[in-house]
């Protein structure tokens, strides 16, 4: 096989996909977070809409556990430390959390994006 085939540390964090595809998951959950909670939710109780909160809670959900799982992921594959993986964690929960939370943890973990 050539050597091609297989990828080197090096080569696989220079690429940085898995990075950034974990700002875009954070940036999307956070819009979600945001639309559920100020949107969806107030249509919901307000104007007796359920079906929004339907729609905006199964994508938040969804965004929710992928942005948990590509956190875990980089943390693991680029050694974060745990309290910066607390920190995302609790980001997650917030509403627009990753948003804010996001470019504060990756700079004290020294990545750059």
């Amino acid at each position: 096989m050539p050597n091609s085939v297989y990828y080197t540390k090096q080569a696989f964090y220079s690429n940085n996909m898995n990075l950034k595809q974990f700002i875009w998951i954070g940036k999307a959950e956070g819009i979600s977070s945001l639309l559920l909670f100020f949107i969806a939710m107030p249509l919901k109780y307000l104007a007796g809409m359920p079906e929004a909160v339907s729609a905006v809670g199964m994508a938040h959900g969804v965004l929710f556990l992928a942005y948990l799982g590509s956190a875990l992921l980089n943390g693991f594959e680029r050694k974060w430390k745990f309290t910066s993986f607390l920190l995302l964690a609790l980001a997650s929960i917030l509403p627009g959390g990753p948003l804010y939370l996001d470019p504060v943890v990756l700079k004290r973990e020294g990545e750059a994006v």
